[in-house]
């Protein structure tokens, strides 16, 4: 099975290392990219990905709408501030889980599997 995964991060640069740290495994398929929240809506409901990793900052004011856009696909929450406040947008976006982008390359991988196979990472 290959997990589909949209890659919705506002730093061009963020997106790159992301695609870069799941470009050798065969069953990660990154499907699009978004820069923004509104065409990370578009690009969910488009391209229906199994998960969404996302700036868990491009969410602030509108987790709402995200929450209720995601149509089946899940969140992995992102972030560069490890704190409560991350911790409690990633909640109300309903995120499976929120890494701190300083830990990537250990964590992302394993934790997109876990995601997309319906477990909690």
């Amino acid at each position: 099975m290959s997990v589909n995964v949209l890659i919705a991060d506002d730093a061009e640069l963020m997106r790159r290392a992301i695609r870069q740290l799941v470009s050798g495994y065969e069953d990660i398929l990154i499907v699009g990219e978004a820069s923004n929240l509104a065409e990370t809506l578009d690009k969910i409901n488009e391209l229906q990905p199994n998960v969404v990793v996302i700036d868990v900052s491009m969410t602030q004011k509108y987790a709402a709408s995200l929450q209720w856009a995601c149509n089946g696909s899940k969140l992995l929450a992102i972030s560069f501030a490890d704190d409560q406040q991350a911790g409690e947008l990633a909640h109300q976006i309903g995120a499976s889980k929120l890494l701190d982008k300083m830990n990537l390359t250990e964590q992302l991988v394993p934790t997109i599997r876990q995601i997309a196979l319906g477990g909690t990472p």
